[in-house]
């Protein structure tokens, strides 16, 4: 983690119920292991917009978020961004994991979505209690796996299916009413803002969705599901 966050004082007693209901599988873990992660871990509280790890960067933590978000993105020379995924309380990052278990540099950039609290445990930690407890080991393996499938089935969306598909996948997923613009759903479908403010001007003119400044409201569902669920690419 950059040295930009805050540490509070002693946390370990009030934070441990916040822990094991934002993290139930580290509930299930053994008393002594949650206490590590009470005790040990740095109490983060970060803003919105801050980068919480850049690419190329060492991994200085292992973050576990307790509320907000984190969203991890490549970003190319000219400032254009490609969201890979977001890590939402009681998930894992499968990046800082990759680091961590491969003692690599990062290959992203992890920047916090909205103001986010987060548990930050510190290399040393994450490798005893790697080493030492093996229910935390079969946590973190089982997630990253899980995490790895979901990256995976975004690579192949970006890569393959068609941008209105995702596009219309994406308003289903927010409906019935999104505050973002344009350029926030382009960054997010790896695109540019004119593509993406095309397709909505064509989706407004076919009635699917109604558009206004910084909000896309969803007036007919069933048009944007026949189009997200076109087969052909």
């Amino acid at each position: 983690m950059e040295e930009t966050m805050q540490t509070p004082t002693d946390h370990a007693d009030p934070l441990k119920a916040t822990i094991c209901k934002r993290f139930p599988r580290i509930a299930a873990l053994p008393p002594e292991t949650i206490e590590s992660i009470a005790r040990e871990g740095r109490h983060v509280v970060l803003t919105r917009d801050t980068r919480v790890f850049e690419e190329g960067g060492p991994c200085g933590g292992f973050p576990l978020v307790l509320s907000g978000a984190i969203k991890v993105f490549k970003q190319a020379p000219s400032g254009r961004q490609l969201l890979l995924y977001r890590v939402e309380p009681g998930e894992l990052c499968v990046l800082t994991t990759s680091c961590l278990l491969g003692q690599a540099n990062y290959s992203a950039t992890g920047a916090t979505e909205r103001d986010t609290e987060l548990i930050a445990l510190r290399v040393p930690l994450f490798h005893r209690l790697l080493s030492s407890s093996e229910p935390f080991r079969a946590l973190v393996f089982s997630t990253f796996s899980e995490r790895m499938v979901d990256l995976m089935r975004r690579v192949e969306e970006v890569a393959f299916q068609r941008l209105d598909r995702r596009l219309a996948a994406l308003l289903l997923d927010r409906a019935p009413e999104l505050r973002v613009t344009h350029q926030n759903l382009a960054d997010e479908l790896g695109s540019v803002r004119e593509i993406v403010s095309r397709l909505l001007k064509s989706f407004e003119e076919r009635g699917w969705v109604n558009l206004g400044r910084e909000r896309i409201a969803v007036v007919d569902a069933e048009g944007l599901r026949q189009l997200a669920d076109d087969a052909a690419f």
